[in-house]
């Protein structure tokens, strides 16, 4: 299937407390004890999926200058029983946490999410977070992602550990695992020894969605061995263009078929009656912070019709598979998005409507992977 047809078209939105502008919460006079509470971020997770967005992502950082934030996978582990169809794909920084960690916790999300997590392993780039720990200095870009390509494989082989049907729940012979189902991974590499197997079952899904940004050269080989989903930011569309090619090229290099990975250009939204109006506000915002925020990637700051364009133009102009929208002020900007955004996107024909059932792979049209150990002993 063509990653240009009805099908293929894919929505994420990044949900952080109050939105990507540093300023948005004082702006939008939110209550700074409310962004968090579990019914802060159930509501966002519930608004995106009640027009049927793919991917809700859940930033987490562990840079001391961030704030007070909560852990994104426990995030999502909570929203996941009371908000149904949306995948919900917290951000794990490998840098300082080791694999079999979080391997549990990415599985466990996709056990009680019936099949809808997926996860995004990311750095530790500076001092600052580093001397939040103590065991190491902060790291070039060409070690942290050999160190990722590392710490996602362990996560995978953890996942593989334990067949699918592995957990047989014998009653008369008081058994609850077949320990011939169960694998050790002994895996030794450059910056971990893990010799397993998981204490948690299989994912429903096998392998939840790995989701990897590619915005650096040394992230592109990672992303094109591991990656079902891969973030990009780019200037503009045609940036955005050439970085598709560039990753599908890599993919195709890795011995993988490029469209078995989704490529979803970063957004950054700010939507209001018309443009003037969107600019005056990030100008009240960037005022309030006593600095501007820049963008990070294609910003789109005016009334939903511009949105809906430059969506349906990055589509068709192969810019990308689809878009993660990143809010600069929540819930405002999502609730935009979801209440004028989205029906122009269906009404165009660039995004299903209804709400999609099943596992997070199947609605990206992903397969789900075999199981490493079985494949190697058959």
């Amino acid at each position: 299937m063509s990653p240009f047809t009805e099908a293929r078209m894919h929505l994420a939105v990044e949900l952080t407390a109050a939105g990507r502008h540093p300023a948005a919460a004082a702006w939008a006079g939110l209550d700074p004890a409310a962004l968090l509470s579990p019914a802060h971020h159930a509501g966002l997770a519930r608004t995106a999926a009640r027009r049927g967005l793919d991917l809700a992502l859940l930033p987490h950082t562990f840079h001391p200058d961030a704030g007070p934030l909560l852990e994104s996978a426990a995030v999502a582990a909570r929203i996941a029983p009371v908000v149904s169809g949306i995948g919900l794909v917290p951000t794990a920084t490998v840098t300082h946490t080791e694999p079999f960690h979080v391997s549990k916790s990415i599985a466990t999300l996709d056990i009680v999410s019936a099949g809808r997590a997926g996860w995004e392993p990311a750095v530790s780039r500076t001092q600052a977070e580093a001397d939040l720990f103590g065991r190491k200095p902060a790291a070039p870009a060409d070690v942290l992602w050999r160190e990722v390509a590392e710490a996602v494989e362990v996560v995978v082989r953890l996942w593989d550990s334990w067949e699918d049907d592995a957990v047989i729940r014998d009653a008369a012979t008081g058994r609850y695992v077949d320990r011939d189902k169960l694998h050790h991974i002994d895996f030794k590499g450059e910056f971990f020894s893990v010799k397993g197997p998981s204490i948690t079952p299989r994912p429903p899904q096998g392998h939840p969605v790995v989701v990897l940004r590619a915005d650096e050269p040394e992230a592109l080989p990672v992303a094109a061995r591991w990656a079902d989903v891969v973030r990009i930011s780019a200037p503009d569309l045609p940036s955005a263009a050439a970085a598709r090619e560039r990753i599908r090229a890599a993919v195709a290099g890795a011995g993988r078929h490029p469209d078995d990975v989704i490529v979803l250009l970063d957004v950054e939204v700010h939507l209001a009656a018309d443009r003037h109006r969107a600019r005056r506000d990030l100008l009240e915002l960037d005022t309030r912070a006593g600095a501007e925020l820049p963008p990070s990637s294609v910003r789109v700051l005016g009334p939903p019709t511009d949105l809906a364009d430059l969506v349906g133009t990055a589509v068709r102009t192969r810019a990308a598979d689809g878009v993660t929208l990143v809010p600069l002020v929540l819930p405002t900007d999502l609730d935009a998005v979801t209440d004028r955004v989205v029906p122009l996107l269906a009404g165009r024909g660039l995004l299903r409507t209804g709400r999609a059932g099943g596992s997070l792979r199947s609605r990206l049209g992903l397969s789900r992977p075999a199981n490493h150990f079985v494949g190697a002993s058959s």
